[in-house]
């Protein structure tokens, strides 16, 4: 249990840390409004914040700044309420106020206006992400170089995509490569399908079927860029910007993971509602163990339809995303019982 004095500088160590990108020393806490106690006492109980693992000491003679357990606790005990500037208001609601008829109309400049107005990588999501599975695949011969691969969906959707066959392929292998899909991927996930085809299926057609790298790779072509799942995302050249990623390499993690919608889908899945906050480590994929993640889910009639994030550094502006989150979804909801489709 943290005392108030103790709160009171570690509020103001994430304020001013957030702020400036700098780490905040004793003297800059001491000539803050209404502090009354030395930088030599500040100093002291700085030390006892180090020592319980919520201040980091990057250099020896440096100010401190918050580790991520110093952003957990500002997060869940210190952070204070930020309203939404009253611009932003007037730019959200003067856009939700339009007559959109499709959700295609909406989540992208969503995505836009939130990236705009953070700074950060704005991430919107429907329902599609984590709900349409594959129910059926079928592969119909054209020639002995190509076919007509037939996707369903769960949801009654049906595509037909061309799929080349491979040189030396054997036409009559196609059959165990349906039989092999279909028992494999009934039910999953459009967005997992990826990582199951390059590992079970991928393992099981070693086996009988010659060409098994090319034929893969054929059908995760057929496979990927389906119409939904939808993925809106904005502002990912942002995190170049941050002071934390001026090192190309590791902001090229970051950007080389949002490439990909499995990625995207895998460290969106929030099995709460409301607003969620994931810090550094906490986050499920390693490749944005740097960064902290804010999500929202939107609904109508209490049903969960869809989530934003905003995915920053941990150095994020927590109180204002946090508020921004908070009032677009809540709009978002306003918007669907409209009747949007």
């Amino acid at each position: 249990m943290l005392s108030d004095r103790q709160r009171m500088i570690l509020a103001a160590i994430v304020d001013d840390y957030i702020r400036s990108a700098e780490p905040v020393g004793s003297r800059s806490i001491s000539k803050r409004s209404g502090v009354t106690f030395s930088p030599a006492t500040i100093r002291n109980e700085m030390a006892d914040l180090e020592e319980l693992g919520l201040l980091e000491q990057p250099h020896t003679s440096a100010g401190r700044i918050p580790s991520n357990k110093g952003y957990r606790y500002y997060v869940d005990h210190l952070i204070e309420p930020i309203g939404v500037q009253e611009e932003d208001v007037r730019t959200i609601r003067a856009f939700f106020a339009k007559k959109m008829m499709h959700w295609e109309d909406v989540t992208g400049h969503v995505a836009t206006i939130l990236s705009q107005m953070t700074k950060y990588t704005s991430i919107v999501l429907g329902p599609e992400i984590f709900q349409t599975k594959l129910k059926h695949f079928q592969l119909v011969p054209l020639n002995e170089h190509s076919a007509v691969a037939i996707i369903v969906t769960d949801a009654g959707h049906v595509e037909h995509r061309t799929m080349e066959i491979p040189e030396d392929f054997d036409i009559r292998d196609l059959h165990k490569v349906v039989n092999l899909l279909n028992d494999k991927l009934h039910g999953v996930p459009f967005y997992q399908i990826k990582s199951v085809l390059h590992s079970e299926i991928a393992t099981e057609l070693r086996r009988y079927v010659t060409r098994c790298e090319e034929i893969i790779h054929r059908l995760e072509q057929s496979l990927s860029d389906q119409k939904d799942p939808r993925v809106y995302l904005s502002g990912a050249a942002n995190m170049l910007t941050q002071p934390e990623f001026k090192d190309v390499d590791k902001a090229k993690v970051i950007l080389d993971t949002l490439e990909e919608t499995a990625n995207i889908a895998q460290m969106m899945l929030n099995g709460s509602d409301g607003i969620q906050v994931r810090i550094g480590t906490e986050n499920m994929m390693e490749a944005i163990n740097q960064c902290s993640l804010i999500t929202a889910t939107y609904s109508i009639n209490g049903q969960s339809l869809g989530t934003i994030g905003i995915l920053g550094p941990t150095r994020m502006a927590y109180g204002k995303v946090m508020s921004l989150l908070d009032f677009i979804s809540k709009e978002i909801d306003v918007l669907l019982s409209r009747g949007l489709k």
